[in-house]
């Protein structure tokens, strides 16, 4: 196998070297956004984004869209806008395989809601490729998970549980015979920083949009949440105390925690669980894992490694291709410890891109390329406007620093920031800051339709 940290395998042809970047969530378009910047601004290269999105959205969002406390045309960033801002080209498409010998990325076509094709099979030439698509849901081949349960990857995906919520609550405020059991109820499987914020969130979301008229529901008595987690304790990952602050919290609220409990079939009409009782759920969210895309196994013979994501190096080049990186969740990356991996958190997919960039500037200079060094700067989950719990700065101080209350929800809401900073500068995420404030004070705190 060729050393894929040395500069060789760079094709020698005239014109700017083409950087094509796979994948617009948190690392991939940090990445164009500042190749653009850098080496798009001053001609050096012609730096290419596609997604099979026109529009990006900071996935640690997602909760709050589906809850309806976040107004997604707020936060939305439109790809061709970013594009034009910082010198780069954005395609609409999406990867469906790969030719490594002609060095071309294959998109497939797109079509509209109405099944009309918008844009063609196309074929994207590159001398670097980054792919950075993310992830996928996970099921574990649960029964009737895809069917019936609503998972939290895209803002599609959100915005589709709020109008399912919202139906829900108008159905249950309109309908002549009382409220059912369970027909209010929401089941969410996976007690990780998505389905724990998913619950909190939920709590404060569901009874502000009972208070706007919904009289009929009562929403102690009706509205109903669980959380279930099949390990022994929700936010596994994060130190016991934390976990034990969050289900405390949850509790407190009237939150169903159910830890080391297993799902083993989810229905139309709610939750099967491994001990034979059933949850009656309207609604169902699958939290509970995540994999890599299966296009991952199309690519031309790259390697997979564990949950269907690329074998990477330590320099996040593919194991069989030094022209090709990958970085966030679809990159199998190593991790500091023995055997492990890196999660699929935002401030890995952060990292990553900034050690890309700096190694395609490496490489275009004829320098040896760098492996990647993770800082593990620790983890915050949210818990609405009730609280934040989390650990920082992780090996930073050798040991975490456990913070919980208005502390950590304001650190929360700087991990955010730094992501518009990365993409606008400073003086724009102000501004646009300001101006979301002000506006939040004539507009109502869920979304009603």
């Amino acid at each position: 196998m060729p050393d894929a940290s040395q500069p060789q395998g760079l094709p020698p042809r005239e014109g700017p070297h083409r950087i094509v970047v796979v994948g617009g969530g948190a690392g991939g378009l940090e990445l164009a956004t500042r190749l653009g910047d850098t080496l798009g601004r001053r001609g050096q290269a012609q730096i290419t984004l596609v997604d099979r999105a026109r529009s990006h959205l900071w996935k640690p969002l997602l909760h709050e869209v589906a809850a309806g406390s976040l107004d997604v045309d707020d936060h939305e960033l439109d790809y061709l806008a970013q594009a034009h801002w910082h010198h780069f080209t954005y395609r609409y498409g999406e990867l469906v395989g790969l030719d490594r010998a002609r060095k071309i990325a294959l998109l497939g076509p797109t079509f509209d809601e109405d099944g009309r094709q918008v844009t063609p099979e196309r074929a994207e030439p590159y001398d670097t490729l980054v792919i950075a698509i993310g992830s996928t849901t996970n099921d574990f081949g649960t029964p009737g998970v895809r069917d019936h349960a609503i998972p939290l990857e895209t803002t599609g995906q959100a915005r589709r549980f709020n109008r399912r919520l919202l139906n829900a609550c108008i159905r249950a405020q309109t309908q002549a015979e009382p409220i059912a059991p369970g027909q209010l109820h929401v089941a969410i499987i996976g007690a990780g920083a998505t389905g724990t914020e998913l619950a909190a969130e939920l709590h404060r979301a569901t009874r502000q949009l009972v208070a706007y008229g919904m009289d009929r529901i009562d929403p102690e008595r009706d509205l109903r949440l669980t959380l279930i987690e099949a390990a022994p304790r929700i936010l596994p990952a994060l130190p016991e105390r934390l976990s034990e602050a969050a289900t405390k919290l949850l509790e407190g609220l009237g939150v169903s925690v159910m830890a080391g409990t297993r799902v083993s079939a989810v229905t139309a009409e709610g939750v099967q669980l491994a001990d034979g009782r059933f949850l009656s759920s309207e609604l169902v969210v699958w939290s509970a894992g995540v994999k890599g895309p299966a296009v991952l196994g199309a690519l031309d013979g790259l390697e997979l490694a564990r949950m269907n994501q690329l074998a990477v190096l330590p320099t996040l080049q593919t194991t069989r291709d030094a022209d090709i990186f990958a970085l966030g969740d679809c990159a199998a990356c190593p991790g500091p410890g023995p055997g492990g991996y890196l999660p699929p958190r935002a401030q890995a997919a952060h990292q990553q891109a900034s050690h890309v960039l700096r190694q395609i500037h490496r490489r275009l200079k004829g320098a040896p390329v760098e492996p990647f060094k993770y800082r593990d700067f620790g983890s915050l989950v949210s818990l609405g406007h009730y609280s934040t719990v989390g650990s920082l700065m992780g090996v930073l101080v050798g040991k975490s620093l456990m913070v919980e209350g208005y502390f950590a929800r304001l650190m929360y809401r700087s991990l955010y920031k730094m992501h518009q900073r990365a993409l606008h500068g400073v003086t724009k995420t102000a501004l646009a800051s300001l101006g979301r404030m002000l506006s939040r004070r004539t507009e109502p705190r869920v979304k009603l339709h």
